[in-house]
């Protein structure tokens, strides 16, 4: 009985039986290097909502991929004031941040009930020294912040406030499409004031923005529920801004 729960344990957190096998790993990737990477890979860590998976200035150890729920990324000054940088959802990696100067420069905290899987970077780093195919994937992964982070400065640039909800939107949209999940069907884990924080706007502007959208048939809202009824007209709304890159993922 003791074996079969042992085996029962080791395939809930396999990443051969993960359903973000194909976000996460290399394509081709042989069995050996499977369960070596396996190895590494601590025991899932689940984060209630509200409660932070590490926080602005804690020394670099992990770096965790999501793999349910969603977590939020934010930085904050002596005086207390918060901005917030990205949201992170199932797929994507949380702590690059930390890469360069082995400290978080900023926090991540779980918008809802979320299970992550902690990568300790010493053992990382040693199994992506002896597979290429990893290593390749884990400089795409942060590539992929780079543009992220990019993606998020152009947003900011925009004059037009419904360029930047409307953006916001439609990567959001691209980034459940990746997932497998219906692009036209959004659940917003995050409060309105965090989108208008993320986008540099007051929460009154973009409560007005959402009603201003759903008058003229390109949404339908119901609290944190969002369809997408015309994504041809949310599109257009992006202005110069077409990239499905996870402008608003975490960094």
């Amino acid at each position: 009985m003791s074996a079969t729960v042992l085996d029962l344990n080791q395939l809930r957190r396999s990443c051969s039986a993960c359903a973000l096998h194909e976000l996460c790993l290399p394509t081709g990737i042989d069995r050996a290097d499977l369960e070596r990477l396996d190895a590494a890979i601590r025991d899932k860590r689940s984060v209630e909502r509200g409660k932070a998976l590490f926080r602005q200035g804690d020394p670099f150890r992990s770096l965790y991929v999501v793999r349910s729920g969603t977590l939020k990324t934010y930085v904050e000054d002596e005086a207390g004031s918060v901005q917030v940088l990205g949201f992170a959802l199932p797929g994507e990696i949380v702590g690059v941040d930390a890469l360069a100067g082995d400290v978080h420069q900023c926090s991540a905290e779980a918008l809802e009930r979320s299970s992550l899987c902690e990568l300790p970077f010493a053992q990382l780093e040693s199994v992506v020294r002896d597979v290429p195919a990893l290593q390749h994937q884990l400089m795409r992964v942060i590539s992929r912040e780079v543009v992220a982070e990019q993606s998020h400065l152009v947003m900011m640039g925009k004059q037009q406030a419904q360029e930047r909800l409307a953006s916001f939107l439609h990567s959001l949209a691209g980034r459940y499409a990746r997932l497998s999940r219906d692009p036209s069907v959004l659940t917003l884990p995050m409060s309105r004031y965090e989108i208008a924080n993320y986008l540099g706007l007051v929460v009154e502007t973009v409560s007005r923005l959402f009603g201003r959208m759903e008058d003229a048939g390109i949404l339908a809202v119901n609290r944190k529920v969002v369809r997408v009824l015309r994504p041809d007209l949310l599109a257009e709304l992006c202005g110069s801004q077409r990239s499905s890159s996870h402008g608003g993922e975490a960094h």
